[in-house]
């Protein structure tokens, strides 16, 4: 794909960094369609703004609505951007959630001009069916385009696009991972590969790692928590309120279902252990995964048939007002109390999880488990680095000694390892002559090419 030759593509974001996915596939001289449009996190970030132009922009793909992923869309609108935006069925109904909570962090808390904002992306969200080709309309006779969404299996409603371009008898199929997910995820199908492509844009956050079977993660996070609760301590889990969350939750569930009457910290049994979700949005996003079950995979089914609930448990309390969430840690403080929070944001970098880190990382019962990818420069990767040697950290401007355990595994990440990110592209019956890594650190990103040049010597692999 030279600078003559359409299809092109540009990346406005994620492109050599885990966050901020923003890829514009253009068609042909007049007409191009945006694949997601993310905020940056971490290292790297800068004003979300849009510094491209819009007017050959006819649609907004989203993959997912991830905030990485979607969380400039009201930038992209400020910016004039008055096209539709394709999403999966479920991420058309998550994603006004998302939106509510962005627009009240980013640009107003006044609830009218929230509702107005809201009101016009509900108007220009068009839901699609997986599986189901949608052409995008152009202008101008001479070039064609669809999109095709299909299952991805990072959260609920996540998708990779396949993108059939024609040009006067030509052909090509563009294929956009988004964020994929592991074979196994709880609640989720696994991602299927395309039959055919020949150019990927393909993310690359775990190129150079192999996560735990999923069996074997249960089992970590199970020991993880024995441990953690041995001392009848806090366990912290920052976790992003939407996908991860409801994922711990249904593990968890799964854990007290096996193990309800074995005692693991002060002598209490499983069975009355404190899991504490303290995020009101997580708590919407949990109550929608629930409404969103004929989405859910066929294990869910049948434990949903054997009348157990996988987001609602007994022993599960949600936190919703901010005034609940400080006397929950005033509660957890002075009594002692043996339990596992969940809270966001999920790399530390704002959210319910910074009180908690504030008030508990500073003692030696407490453990602090990473379950997710933490991006440079966030406060989850400073945590990461320095807690193990009871480094410090700042906290709302405030220096926080860590004497808490700090213990970190990647077998619950909801993205694709290396093993899974090759197999993807090795189940494609006709493979690309050419894959792109996006959204990947350059130690990953380099990993990934090299595993794939050494299997695929014929495949051109950009990075």
């Amino acid at each position: 794909m030279t600078d003559s030759i359409y299809p092109q593509i540009i990346h406005h974001g994620g492109h050599q960094q885990v966050t901020g996915s923003c890829h514009e596939l253009i068609v042909d001289p007049h007409n191009s369609i945006l694949i997601d449009c993310g905020l940056t996190q971490g290292e790297g970030h800068s004003e979300p703004e849009i510094d491209f132009p819009l007017d050959k922009v006819r649609a907004l793909v989203l993959t997912h609505v991830h905030i990485d992923h979607c969380g400039r869309l009201p930038y992209l609108i400020a910016a004039g951007f008055t096209g539709p935006v394709f999403c999966s069925e479920p991420s058309a109904i998550l994603l006004p959630l998302v939106m509510a909570d962005a627009l009240k962090i980013g640009f107003t808390r006044d609830k009218r001009l929230i509702d107005r904002f809201l009101k016009q992306i509900k108007q220009m969200i068009r839901p699609l069916p997986y599986k189901e080709l949608q052409e995008i309309k152009l202008t101008g006779a001479a070039t064609g385009l669809s999109v095709k969404l299909q299952k991805a299996g990072h959260i609920l409603g996540s998708a990779f696009i396949e993108c059939k371009w024609r040009q006067n008898g030509a052909e090509q199929t563009i294929v956009f991972s988004g964020d994929l997910g592991p074979p196994y995820t709880p609640l989720l199908p696994s991602p299927r590969s395309p039959y055919k492509a020949d150019l990927v844009v393909l993310e690359s956050t775990y190129g150079d790692r192999i996560h735990e079977g999923r069996k074997e993660r249960r089992q970590i996070l199970k020991g993880c928590l024995e441990r953690a609760l041995a001392d009848c301590g806090v366990v912290l889990i920052p976790a992003f309120s939407i996908g991860r969350t409801q994922e711990l939750l249904y593990e968890l569930e799964e854990i007290i279902h096996q193990y309800r009457e074995k005692t693991v910290a002060c002598g209490k049994p499983w069975d009355d252990i404190e899991i504490i979700v303290d995020s009101p949005l997580a708590a919407k996003f949990t109550e929608v995964y629930k409404q969103l079950r004929p989405f859910w995979d066929q294990e869910a089914q049948r434990k949903l048939r054997s009348g157990r609930h996988p987001l609602s448990f007994e022993q599960l309390t949600t936190v919703d007002s901010h005034q609940d969430h400080l006397a929950t840690i005033d509660y957890i403080k002075n009594r002692k109390v043996p339990c596992i929070v969940l809270a966001a944001s999920g790399m530390c970098t704002g959210g319910r999880i910074v009180n908690y880190l504030k008030a508990f990382s500073g003692e030696p019962t407490t453990d602090i488990l990473f379950v997710g990818y933490q991006a440079k420069g966030t406060t989850g990767r400073e945590i990461q680095h320095y807690g193990p040697t009871n480094g410090y950290v700042y906290l709302d401007g405030r220096k926080v000694t860590i004497r808490a355990v700090v213990t970190t595994t990647s077998g619950y990440s909801a993205h694709a390892d290396q093993a899974n990110l090759v197999g993807f592209i090795g189940r494609m019956r006709i493979k690309p002559t050419e894959i792109r890594l996006v959204h990947g650190e350059e130690v990953a990103r380099g990993a990934l090419a090299e595993k794939f040049k050494g299997i695929f010597p014929k495949i051109k692999v950009v990075v």
